[in-house]
């Protein structure tokens, strides 16, 4: 498959979004990291379960220096899981309900693993409840038919992975600033699921 019929399908699956900026550049990046891949007949659910997999044992690292490279191994998994399905032809709605379904558990041990090293548990609760919320009513939007729940908001996926990248990285360096980062994200997601609330209101009212 050549990229730019890469970029066709996914633009399909995705309600014509536009490709551009950082979602073009990453989207490269995933196609060149899947082409081997498909060859290896790895398959997309493979990757996403690994996704999980990473996530769990960052849990169980968490208070080590290897739990950088373990969340950014989760994030590759899960970010290049839907890029294999397109390369391989193998897009199902099984992989789409599983790939969900294993972003947010994934996102539970992020969570804990942050708890783990000592950040505050209420603001961690609040934090992945907004956060779940957001991902809920986009996900429900979509089943009520609105095709533009594509919008990206502040505290996207990716962006909640910055912010726990950030927290280990800090713990790297001995700084306890747990609480002050997860207040930023705290703020973001609000913010976020306000947009998308306020998108998904006009599109249904």
């Amino acid at each position: 498959m050549k990229k730019d019929e890469f970029f066709s399908i996914w633009r399909r699956l995705h309600g014509d979004a536009n490709i551009s900026g950082i979602v073009k550049g990453w989207l490269s990046i995933s196609y060149v990291i899947v082409k081997p891949l498909s060859k290896a007949r790895v398959t997309p659910n493979i990757l996403t379960i690994f996704g999980l997999f990473f996530g769990v044992l960052l849990y169980a690292n968490a208070e080590t220096f290897w739990a950088p490279a373990l969340l950014v191994l989760s994030l590759i998994c899960d970010g290049i899981d839907g890029s294999l399905a397109i390369v391989t032809n193998k897009s199902t709605k099984w992989g789409a309900i599983l790939d969900s379904t294993v972003d947010r558990l994934t996102e539970i041990f992020w969570v804990l693993a942050l708890y783990k090293i000592g950040a505050d548990l209420k603001l961690l609760i609040i934090v992945l409840l907004t956060a779940s919320v957001q991902e809920y009513v986009r996900a429900r939007a979509a089943g009520l038919g609105v095709s533009e729940v594509g919008i990206v908001t502040f505290a996207e996926r990716p962006v909640r992975a910055s912010f726990v990248f950030i927290v280990f990285i800090s713990l790297q360096f001995n700084f306890t600033i747990y609480n002050q980062i997860i207040v930023c994200w705290l703020s973001l997601q609000l913010i976020s699921l306000f947009m998308l609330s306020r998108f998904t209101y006009s599109r249904l009212r």
